[in-house]
C-alpha cells in the first residue's frame, strides 16, 4: 500500500511538471520560425520583443499607433523600408510576417547604432531621439554607450520584460 502511494504521488508530481511546461511552452509560441531565423537575430531576442510589444498579436495598435507583431509606428516602418530598400506597404504592417521582417531591420539597425543591446532595446521602445538624449545626459549615462539610470518607468518595465521573456525562451527553446 505505501509503495502504491509512493508511485501515484511520483505520477501526480510528474504530471504536474509536464502540465507546467507545456503550459509554459503555449504562453510562449514560436511563430514564424524562418522569418525569425532568416532575420540573424538571436531567436530568443526577437520572439522576447515580439511577446513584449504585442504578445504575439498581429492586429494590436498601441495609443501610439504602433501596429501588429513587432508594434511599428508607420512612420517607422516608412524610414527602415527607404533605409534597407524593402517595398513599403502601410496596408501589411498587420501581416504578420511582414510586420516582424520589418521589426527585425528596425532591431538591427537600433543594435548597430547603439552597441549595448539594453540600450538599443530601450531604443526599440522609447525612440532613438530619446535614447540618444539619455546618453548625452551624465546623470543617465556615464560614457554615452550604456544607460545607468532610464528616465521612463515603461522602459525600465520593458526591458525588464525583455530580460525575463528571454531567458524563458532560451530555456525551452
Amino acid at each position: 500500500m505505501k509503495a502504491w502511494k509512493i508511485s501515484l504521488a511520483a505520477l501526480l508530481t510528474a504530471l504536474l511538471a509536464v502540465g507546467i511546461f507545456f503550459g509554459v511552452k503555449a504562453c510562449f509560441p514560436v511563430p514564424y520560425r524562418d522569418a525569425v531565423k532568416e532575420s540573424g537575430l538571436e531567436p530568443s531576442l526577437v520572439y522576447a520583443v515580439m511577446k513584449a510589444e504585442s504578445g504575439f498579436d498581429e492586429d494590436a495598435v498601441s495609443r501610439s499607433g504602433a501596429v501588429g507583431l513587432m508594434q511599428l509606428r508607420p512612420a517607422t516602418a516608412r524610414f527602415i523600408c527607404e533605409l534597407t530598400g524593402v517595398a513599403f506597404f502601410e496596408d501589411k504592417l498587420t501581416e504578420g510576417e511582414y510586420n516582424l521582417r520589418l521589426g527585425c531591420l528596425y532591431l538591427k539597425y537600433l543594435l548597430q547604432k547603439f552597441p549595448v543591446r539594453e540600450t538599443a532595446l530601450a531604443a526599440y521602445n522609447a525612440g532613438e531621439g530619446t535614447v540618444g538624449d539619455w546618453l548625452t545626459d551624465p546623470s543617465c549615462s556615464k560614457d554615452g554607450l550604456t544607460l545607468t539610470r532610464i528616465p521612463y518607468p515603461e522602459t525600465r518595465g520593458y526591458l525588464k520584460k525583455i530580460k525575463n521573456f528571454r531567458k524563458i525562451y532560451e530555456f525551452f527553446y
